[in-house]
C-alpha cells in the first residue's frame, strides 16, 4: 500500500484532472491519477462523444498518457467524481492489464463531499482476466 501523503497527492491530481474532463451529455465529470512503479502520477479524465462509444473513461485516459510516456507499471490510482464512484468494468479489466498483483495496487475513490474511500484493485475485480488465462500452443 502507498503512503498518505501518495494518496493525498493522488487525490489532488485526480480532482485537478476532473475539472478538465469534457461530459456535455451525461454531466458526470470524472478524473483519475495513476501512480506508476518510478513515483510518476499521470492523469486522464474522461471524454463523451455524441457517439457514445467512442467516449473515453479518465481511468484509460490516465493509462494512454502513461503508456505513451514509456511506463507499464500501476502501483495506485484515485478517481474523482461527484458521489465517489468506482471505475467502471472496462476499466477495471484495463487497469489489471498493467498490475503486477492485483491485491496489492491501492484504489482511492474521492466525492464531492466525505473521506475518501479505499479499496484494493482485486476485490474490485476479483475474476478479471489476465494473460494467464490465455492458452498457447
Amino acid at each position: 500500500m502507498i503512503e498518505n501523503t501518495m494518496t493525498d497527492q493522488l487525490v489532488l491530481a485526480a480532482q485537478a484532472a476532473r475539472l478538465l474532463a469534457y461530459a456535455p451529455y451525461s454531466g458526470y465529470l470524472v478524473g483519475a491519477a495513476i501512480l506508476d512503479s518510478r513515483g510518476n502520477i499521470w492523469t486522464g479524465c474522461n471524454v463523451e462523444n455524441i457517439s457514445y462509444g467512442v467516449s473515453i473513461c479518465a481511468e484509460r485516459s490516465a493509462i494512454c498518457t502513461m503508456i505513451s510516456s514509456g511506463e507499464r507499471e500501476i502501483c495506485a490510482v484515485a478517481v474523482a467524481t461527484r458521489d465517489g464512484g468506482t471505475p467502471c468494468g472496462l476499466c477495471l479489466q484495463t487497469l489489471l492489464e498493467f498490475v503486477r498483483d492485483p491485491q496489492k495496487v491501492q484504489v482511492v475513490t474521492v466525492s464531492d463531499v466525505g473521506e475518501p474511500s479505499v479499496y484494493v484493485l482485486g476485490e474490485l475485480i476479483p475474476h478479471g482476466f489476465s494473460s494467464k488465462d490465455l492458452r498457447r500452443t
